[in-house]
């Protein structure tokens, strides 16, 4: 390389660390000053032999990310100085002690959670890319700001991935959709958020990208002067009331129109809010709120609103801090027309999220949300019970979620993603109130736990010491929060049954003669094809393992001379994961509906489910019911075109699951016999009571009863106990 090239770079250098200072948001004190300049140095100083795939120097890829958080985030100098140093570490010569010894404390942590972040492997199996962003998400917690610099390390880097290898170019764009876009959404940068988008598309799916950028581009004239009629009806009576306000368009993003057309599978021109008008304003804070409800007055004068689509977050800011006034007018030509309403403020909080919550709040009173929405994601996270990839999506479900806002018994106000039920309620107050929910009632009313609540809802939880939590509790719920505390709980439950289980088997193996050891437990896992110990135990604590099978399995143990020859050809198998300590699930049997119905189907050729996939049923005309994987390809069109024909569905494990039995008992009626029976039922522990009905004549009873059961040992005990009570003559199982 030339000296004049190198000059040539060092002026750029320079340059933009001259810019640097000027773009940033926050006003830079002295001090603050001087932390960048040093940081800056030291920055150059490490990099100063490195340069990028591009062959620019690497030190402007430092810069550009600080850039990002200087301006367009907003954050402090400390950020600042963290982005500028934010490889040194990883790619240098350069300690975090030397970093911490010329910086601090603060910005060493910083550094440090960031390159923990960029030490996970990206690993081509699901579920270790998902352990990684576990990993990635723990360092939350240490500083919300170490999220927020790789958010902006990571659009710097979408931004200048030209000269990367087209494979790579997927993989780190895949990402990026997957994981950092609803990040930055939930942390409150919706810009980013819409750029990370828009250049995820880009790579992943680059022709649909440039057909709907191209479109966009050749409608623009059209938009423009759409905007420019729209604002000139409503100019005149805004400027009767001496407001002083800015009204521009603002395009929908081609990630947000992608996910439209193939959300209600229309074509783009049939996607009618290609673009939203944004009304601005200045305001003091004791006029704010008026204001805005002053200018949606002026619009729905003049324009008709839709009053389903009126938005109001100025009462009740979003958790992301977001407020704003959102209505939905039919404007010019017939087309109806978003209209954001905002003070100068909340635009600024809409843009910059976090950072401009900072500079309007005092510093002692932090932000609320987003600290509440970091305890809870610390609440998640500590729950390492569940696997990874169902904690990222349990987590995924909670980044992009609407909200809704419902008030507890004394009328405070919580808010849940759109679709939550009473039992995500009940989870959300605390983890206790959730698992010793008996029921729920919505506005005075008793309502099932899987009612979908409704914002202004007022909701109150009714608990008991005896509930507890069962498997059908997960289809009633949709926080990623109250699913991993369900699981955890269940985990637990299916533990005590295998504790209880192995030392039944102990004493009903010994009475076979046979030690319960290793050798034992894994011929008993093979003999039953079982994958575990612990499903093992399981079996034998709720007793689907019975003591038949168990002689039977003494049986062909005994019988030696097989086994002789059997050895001979085969080895005997060990199973790799006999001592894990998990039960494993077996997903064996097909379930149709609420009642979770065993109906007749077939598999559907288009996609091909296979037994764990998500699906649903769908009937046919002549065919019976046909099974579809959730994302095949022809779903969307089904739903839409015949949802009277869906029936939800789900894979089950037959071996864990309830299932409900008709008894009929008759007898000679005397007083008290209901109550004895009842209380036979409710003393056992694995049985559920759903519906009772007893009707007597002329001394003689019969009595109808429902009963949910594990299996057919619970059942027969049961009726054995039953028969055992004075009066009751025969009980039968319809």
């Amino acid at each position: 390389m030339t000296e004049q090239f190198i000059e040539e770079e060092n002026k750029q250098i320079a340059k933009q660390y001259k810019e640097l200072l000027r773009i940033s948001y926050q006003t830079l004190s002295k001090e603050d000053k001087k932390l960048i300049r040093d940081a800056f140095d030291i920055a150059v100083d490490a990099h100063k032999d490195q340069r990028r795939k591009s062959g620019e120097a690497y030190i402007f890829h430092p810069i550009a990310v600080a850039k990002i958080v200087a301006s367009e985030i907003g954050l402090d100098a400390t950020s600042i100085a963290a982005a500028l140093l934010h490889d040194v570490v990883e790619d240098t010569d350069y300690t975090l002690g030397d970093l911490e010894q010329m910086f601090g404390e603060t910005v060493a942590r910083i550094v440090d959670g960031l390159t923990k972040i960029s030490n996970l492997k990206s690993e081509k199996d699901v579920s270790l890319q998902a352990e990684n962003f576990r990993k990635m998400l723990l360092t939350l917690n240490e500083d919300v700001r170490v999220i927020i610099i790789k958010i902006a390390d990571r659009l710097h880097n979408m931004q200048t991935m030209e000269s990367m290898p087209a494979h790579k170019q997927v993989k780190i764009a895949s990402e990026t959709l997957y994981i950092y876009a609803p990040l930055a959404h939930r942390i409150g940068l919706y810009n980013i958020k819409t750029e990370l988008e828009d250049l995820g598309l880009k790579y992943t799916e680059p022709e649909v990208y440039q057909d709907i950028y191209d479109k966009i581009e050749d409608s623009k004239e059209e938009q423009n002067a759409y905007i420019r009629e729209f604002s000139k009806v409503i100019e005149t009576s805004l400027d009767e009331e001496k407001l002083n306000y800015n009204i521009k368009g603002r395009p929908k993003s081609i990630f947000s129109i992608r996910r439209k057309m193939l959300k209600q599978n229309v074509t783009f021109d049939e996607v009618y809010d290609k673009f939203a008008v944004r009304i601005i304003y200045r305001s003091d804070a004791e006029n704010e709120k008026f204001i805005a409800w002053k200018i949606y007055s002026i619009v729905t004068d003049h324009f008709r609103p839709n009053p389903t689509r009126l938005r109001d977050w100025i009462s009740s800011p979003k958790s992301t801090g977001y407020e704003a006034l959102h209505i939905t007018v039919m404007g010019p030509k017939g087309r109806w027309v978003e209209v954001q309403i905002r003070s100068e403020r909340m635009n600024e909080i809409a843009e910059k999220g976090y950072a401009a919550h900072y500079k309007y709040k005092n510093k002692e009173q932090e932000d609320q949300g987003l600290d509440a929405w970091l305890n809870k994601l610390q609440d998640t996270l500590e729950n390492s019970e569940i696997n990874a990839v169902d904690f990222v999506a349990d987590f995924k479900l909670n980044l992009y979620a609407k909200e809704i806002f419902v008030f507890t018994p004394q009328g405070d106000l919580k808010s849940l993603p759109k679709g939550a039920t009473p039992l995500d309620f009940a989870f959300s107050i605390h983890t206790e109130v959730g698992m010793r929910t008996r029921g729920t009632k919505v506005n005075g009313k008793l309502v099932p736990l899987s009612h979908e609540l409704k914002s202004g809802d007022q909701v109150e939880i009714l608990t008991s010491d005896k509930a507890k939590p069962s498997a059908s509790w997960l289809d009633y719920v949709t926080t990623g929060r109250a699913r991993s505390k369900i699981k955890s709980s269940l985990k637990e439950e299916v533990k005590e049954i295998a504790a209880e289980g192995k030392v039944v088997l102990a004493r009903k193996l010994k009475s076979l003669k046979i030690p319960l050891d290793e050798k034992t437990v894994n011929q008993l896992v093979v003999f039953f094809k079982l994958q575990t110990s612990l499903d093992l135990f399981y079996r034998v604590g709720s007793g689907i393992i019975d003591n038949k099978m168990l002689k039977d399995f003494a049986a062909s143990r005994n019988n030696a001379l097989i086994s002789f020859f059997k050895n001979r050809i085969r080895k005997p198998q060990e199973k790799e994961n006999i001592n894990k300590d998990e039960i494993s699930v077996n997903y064996d049997q097909l379930v149709f509906g609420k009642d979770e119905q065993k109906l007749d189907f077939t598999m559907a050729n288009c996609c091909n489910p296979i037994p764990g996939d998500p699906v649903f049923g769908f009937t046919t005309v002549s065919d019976g019911i046909k099974v579809h994987k959730k994302n095949c390809p022809n779903a969307i069109q089904m739903q839409s075109n015949y949802s009277y024909r869906i029936l939800p569905a789900k894979w089950i494990d037959s071996s864990q699951q309830d299932f409900s039995v008709d008894l009929e008992i008759t007898g000679i009626d005397n007083i008290g016999l209901v109550n004895e029976v009842t209380k036979v039922i409710s003393n056992n522990m694995h049985i559920n009571m759903r519906s009772i009905n007893f009707s007597s004549n002329d001394g003689i009873f019969t009595g109808l009863i429902t009963v949910v059961v594990k299996n057919k040992t619970i059942l027969n005990n049961l009726v054995n106990n039953i028969k055992k009570i004075n009066g009751i003559d025969k009980v039968s199982r319809l």
